[in-house]
């Protein structure tokens, strides 16, 4: 082990950053088990404590995992880098891809739980919508799941006079989805705007997201503009943070 004498960060904290370093290294594979509390108590002269808060700062990052009976291993579920301009593009809704294209490459996506539903808008909802007093949305609340690991949540409002009657309102929206029959409906959002900010998780969040303890989520507030400026969707959107890779590529 390497001298770390004038290292003042606690022990638990230095034994975790040499796995994270040796899983980065390859030393540790997706799948690998990971030292145990006995391992790294006798190899770093340790507590059971420290070994075991070591271990808990890796499984709070989403780095590795904890299987019962069976210690913790190197998670192997790989991030999902989200595209955020890519993603948004018309040339893929437009064309009837859904804008998961842009992101999930040859990996496996599905919405494992969908509700539409006619509600009274959120409190700002009807506001950046400019909704009318008594007005209603159109909710459309998703869980998508990747390679078998749920990873988004995802609850979309439109005005329900915009598109009553119309595949919006449907569990299945078609090719191209939602920002696609707004376009047939005479309503093609030609501009986005998002809001990113991060949070601890709420325990219905984090039961339905199958988060390890201590992993934030991310929080994205995504609003679909007309060419007009009229906004015809807001979608909140709460990511696992250990599942996802925010990624901007623009000009300068």
């Amino acid at each position: 082990m390497a001298n770390t004498g004038d290292d003042r960060r606690p022990k638990y904290q230095r034994i975790a950053d040499t796995l994270r370093e040796e899983i980065r290294s390859g030393e540790y594979g997706p799948g690998d088990r990971l030292p145990g509390e006995n391992d790294l108590m006798a190899v770093h002269g340790v507590a059971r404590m420290t070994a075991r808060q070591a271990l808990g700062v890796l499984r709070d990052e989403g780095v590795a995992e904890a299987r019962k009976g069976a210690g913790v291993f190197v998670r192997e579920f790989r991030p999902l880098r989200r595209r955020g301009i890519q993603r948004l593009a018309q040339q893929h809704w437009g064309n009837g891809r859904s804008i998961w294209s842009a992101d999930i490459e040859d990996r496996s996506l599905q919405v494992d739980q969908v509700s539409v539903s006619e509600e009274a808008a959120p409190d700002g909802v009807g506001a950046v919508l400019d909704l009318a007093d008594g007005e209603t949305v159109c909710v459309r609340r998703r869980r998508f799941v990747l390679d078998g690991k749920s990873v988004l949540l995802a609850t979309s409002y439109l005005p329900t006079s915009l598109v009553a009657g119309s595949a919006v309102t449907e569990e299945d929206t078609g090719r191209g989805g939602t920002y696609a029959r707004l376009a047939e409906l005479g309503h093609k959002p030609l501009r986005f705007r998002e809001e990113v900010r991060s949070r601890m998780p709420s325990k219905d969040e984090a039961d339905q997201l199958s988060m390890s303890a201590g992993t934030p989520v991310i929080l994205v507030c995504r609003t679909a503009y007309t060419g007009e400026g009229r906004a015809v969707e807001v979608n909140e959107m709460t990511l696992d943070a250990a599942s996802y890779i925010l990624e901007y590529d623009f000009e300068a």
